[in-house]
């Protein structure tokens, strides 16, 4: 086991709901200047899970399973970013009513822009939710340290399942499962942004050919992923031998400049972090949840 801080942290409980789809009213223009209409962020998505591809659905920014938020007409203002920040991959959410009262979920992601945070859920619940359902979140991970690399920042994750994600200490290195390594050219939409603490930022896939080359093509929901050459600690930008380690949160897109959407969970500014190749570095598979949860 890897040490860290973890009996320090405050978990702190955070409220929202299931979050309107938002939709369109006029066509997108894609990197390539077609037009293209198609769902978005949001909602109920009860064919879309951690563990399904990001690529190929007829969507756009599609976000797994349930997307959640605390207030839909102040989505930028402190209680709902409130509601992000205390919300971290891997942390416990609980339906507070209707039918599915008392079931339980997992945060997948968050999602910056739309300012949501997106939960998994088993399908037997997913019948039985509203837009209306109230979802508590038991926050807990903010404020992790790993107490043998302390130039390591540590974002947006629970304890749990930092523990789990497999990784091990080599030398002065942290070893970390990936599923892929994304070159730093990649990095679009988001580039620049200083909320570590919230939101994502995309992988830019215009260039089929070039993603197909590094496997960026198979990537799928909830999938850890190492960023190459990209520092994460004061704000998202390259830096020659700095690594971020992220989660893929929402699927592809067609505008310019935009792709998989991936959360900060880790990153250093120095080379601390090694990233190893590995197909189970996902938390569906990790925690048994979207498609790999257990009928």
């Amino acid at each position: 086991m890897i040490r860290t801080n973890a009996d320090a942290l405050v978990m702190m409980s955070v409220q929202g709901k299931v979050v309107n789809p938002r939709g369109p009213r006029a066509h997108g223009v894609d990197a390539d200047g077609r037009p293209f209409l198609l769902p978005g962020t949001g909602g109920i998505a009860y064919n879309v899970k951690v563990g399904d591809p990001a690529f190929g659905w007829e969507a756009d920014h599609i976000e797994p399973c349930v997307s959640s938020i605390l207030d839909e007409k102040h989505r930028y203002e402190g209680p709902n970013q409130g509601y992000v920040f205390y919300a971290c991959v891997g942390n416990d959410a609980i339906i507070l009513d209707g039918d599915a009262q008392g079931k339980k979920g997992v945060v997948t992601g968050h999602h910056g822009g739309a300012e949501h945070v997106m939960i998994d859920f088993a399908n037997s619940v997913l019948d039985k939710l509203t837009l209306d359902t109230k979802i508590l979140i038991k926050g807990w991970g903010q404020g992790l340290k790993i107490t043998d690399f302390p130039d390591i920042a540590v974002y947006n994750l629970d304890p749990r399942l930092f523990q789990k994600m497999g990784m091990k200490k080599k030398g002065k290195k942290l070893q970390v499962p990936v599923t892929a390594k994304i070159p730093a050219a990649l990095m679009g939409s988001g580039t620049g942004s200083i909320a570590m603490g919230g939101g994502d930022y995309d992988i830019m896939t215009t260039d089929r050919k070039y993603i197909s080359k590094y496997g960026i093509d198979k990537l799928r929901f909830g999938d850890f992923v190492a960023l190459m050459d990209h520092d994460n600690l004061y704000g998202r930008s390259f830096r020659k031998g700095a690594m971020t380690i992220g989660i893929v949160i929402h699927g592809d897109c067609r505008y310019a400049g935009h792709g998989p959407g991936v959360s900060t969970l880790l990153s250093s500014s120095k080379p601390l972090i090694e990233p190893v190749i590995s197909p189970k570095a996902n938390i569906a598979k990790i925690m048994k949840i979207g498609r790999f949860r257990k009928k």
